[in-house]
């Protein structure tokens, strides 16, 4: 299925609004099942910013009270491809040290932003600091990295919307999907 995307770019839909919302939900059982009932989840921005949003609703639905907080990370800039670089924009405020910590992120493709957090978090003494990505790129890993909860294999290609996008753009869409060449 294509939809018509803003700035008049074809969108072909990966995965639409009603299967993420499914997906999402069982996540969120299956985290609690995992961490309990009060993790620390700390998304990475800003790609995770609506999943992140979606799975807390579903945390709380599934019997969860997680504490929150947020860290900017880029290893992309405003391209297409990951810079081989992680920095950090803006970090976490939330005490870590003794707390089980859910990392959320968009999307697993190189796992050098995923590793990065996960070594930082575990460095400032996180009793237990696991991952949630909503999609999974398989194949693709530039570094040993394993998400320990996953929404969706990934076909590679660049995807956009739910909070992923190209050059600032599509972050909007409800669904993810690629751009029609």
């Amino acid at each position: 299925m294509s939809r018509l995307a803003p700035k008049g770019a074809r969108i072909s839909v990966l995965y639409s609004a009603e299967d993420i919302a499914v997906r999402v939900r069982e996540l969120a059982s299956d985290i609690v099942r995992s961490l309990g009932t009060e993790p620390l989840v700390v998304p990475i921005l800003k790609g995770s910013f609506i999943f992140a949003a979606d799975l807390l609703r579903a945390l709380h639905e599934a019997g969860a009270e997680p504490d929150m907080d947020f860290i900017t990370l880029s290893s992309y800039g405003k391209g297409t491809r990951s810079l081989g670089e992680v920095t950090i924009m803006r970090d976490t405020e939330a005490a870590i040290a003794g707390r089980d910590v859910l990392i959320v992120d968009d999307i697993l493709e190189s796992g050098r932003t995923l590793a990065f957090a996960k070594d930082l978090l575990a460095a400032r003494g996180a009793q237990r600091v696991m991952t949630c990505v909503l999609l999974n790129k398989p194949g693709k890993l530039a570094v040993d990295v394993k998400a320990d909860f996953t929404g969706f294999d990934c076909p590679d290609r660049f995807v956009v919307g739910y909070g992923m996008d190209v050059a600032h753009a599509y972050r909007q869409l409800p669904f993810v999907g690629y751009i029609d060449q």
